[in-house]
């Protein structure tokens, strides 16, 4: 259980306090309502371009790194489709420093030629080595656009293509800005050994005086029932033949995830689930071969994907997972499997709530998707789903024509 505080400053500035006077530690948790699916088709990469940007300086402070390494300080940041988050870990004495860094560059980002030049050169080389350069690194560039027909989650969060980057101009990042990054578009989480009045003083001194933005109302195209089955097939010099697929599925704080979730994990979580066992244990198809799910806010995915071994066949490998996935829609799992796989998932869930920055982010996630109180709901939820529930979720999900289907053929050396 995560207790917390929360209030609203008047310029639309989200907070929530969550106190813990075990720890000398305090985490400042600063999440943006902005994620690749709110991008422009034909500006796609910004919202993980301004990532980087973020750390280039404000008005005020032209080195944002250096001063919070004084008081003991780290921070970092990342990018999704849903949202870009920015946290800071400090001793809780030193919190006010936070305070300082986060609400300047929220009020006053240095528009710095040389920074966005500096910057767009980084994210240009993470294309290339992450993506491009890579084995396997395009799946997501050919597996998305054939998934998602008309929602922004077809294009990966770096971006569609290197030129939006290569050609973004300071104009476009200050419209980016001035749109999303703004106090009433943002969720503030201060967890660690603080109270909630403090926090309260420190947001009145640092974060009320910068005014409130236009509301920004998402308003993202939905991705159409697919109704029948998708397959693409592609080429490269990679080591193994590489399958994927992918079925649409229930966002992450909708009805039905949680029984999708603990069927992904039957499915492909560990040495003790069915792919595993089935395909790589007792039938030496794969070299490896799991399952996972793109747990996002919009209805996502759940991947099944595996490299094969030599001499074995995309289809051959194809039809035993579909024959694997078969099973989950025509019989019932056992309460041992399903027991099995709630210990896990439940262990998990404890484990990630012993560090105070990971109370901090799924307090920040869940207020931001509408309800925190999410965040306390997930070992409920995890208990609720019955063996008739993962039959359903199967059901729904593992449809054939609710599947697209990516073979990554290895080329042939040339002779």
């Amino acid at each position: 259980m995560i207790h917390y505080d929360q209030f609203v400053l008047d310029n639309g500035l989200k907070v929530f306090v969550h106190e813990d006077n075990s720890t000398p530690i305090a985490a400042v948790n600063i999440l943006y309502n902005v994620g690749s699916r709110d991008e422009d088709p034909n500006r796609t990469g910004f919202a993980h371009l301004f990532e980087h940007l973020m750390f280039g300086g404000s008005t005020n402070i032209p080195n944002y790194d250096e001063p919070l390494q004084k008081v003991g300080g780290e921070n970092n940041a990342f990018t999704s489709p849903d949202i870009t988050n920015y946290y800071i870990t400090l001793p809780a004495a030193n919190l006010e420093t936070a305070f300082w860094l986060e609400s300047d560059r929220m009020l006053s980002l240095s528009f710095d030629p040389q920074v966005l030049d500096v910057q767009q050169k980084v994210v240009i080389e993470e294309f290339k080595q992450r993506y491009l350069n890579q084995p396997y690194g395009d799946v997501w560039l050919k597996l998305r656009p054939l998934v998602y027909q008309a929602h922004p989650y077809r294009w990966a969060t770096i971006g569609k293509d290197i030129s939006h980057i290569e050609n973004a101009t300071l104009d476009d990042v200050r419209a980016f800005f001035y749109k999303y990054y703004l106090p009433n578009n943002a969720v503030l989480v201060v967890a660690g050994n603080v109270t909630t009045e403090q926090v309260k003083q420190l947001c009145a001194k640092w974060f009320a005086p910068i005014p409130a933005g236009e509301q920004y109302i998402r308003n993202v195209p939905k991705e159409p029932l697919q109704t029948a089955a998708r397959k693409l097939e592609v080429s490269a010099k990679v080591p193994l033949n590489g399958l994927y697929k992918a079925y649409h599925m229930p966002g992450r704080f909708e009805a039905g995830y949680m029984a999708t979730d603990l069927l992904s994990d039957m499915l492909g979580r560990s040495k003790s689930s069915r792919l595993y066992q089935q395909l790589l244990r007792d039938n030496p198809l794969f070299s490896n071969v799991g399952a996972y799910l793109t747990a996002s806010d919009d209805p996502g995915l759940l991947i099944v994907q595996g490299t094969l071994n030599e001499g074995v066949s995309l289809e051959e490998a194809d039809a035993a997972v579909e024959a694997v996935v078969d099973d989950f829609i025509n019989q019932t799992v056992s309460e041992e499997e399903l027991a099995k796989v709630k210990n896990q998932a439940e262990a998990t869930l404890a484990f990630s709530e012993v560090e105070l920055l990971n109370r901090a982010m799924n307090l920040a996630f869940a207020a931001n998707a509408g309800d925190p109180e999410f965040v306390n709901q997930e070992a409920a939820q995890i208990q609720a789903v019955t063996p008739a529930s993962i039959q359903e979720a199967a059901r729904q999900v593992l449809r054939k024509e609710n599947s697209s289907t990516l073979y990554y053929r290895r080329e042939e050396a040339a002779a």
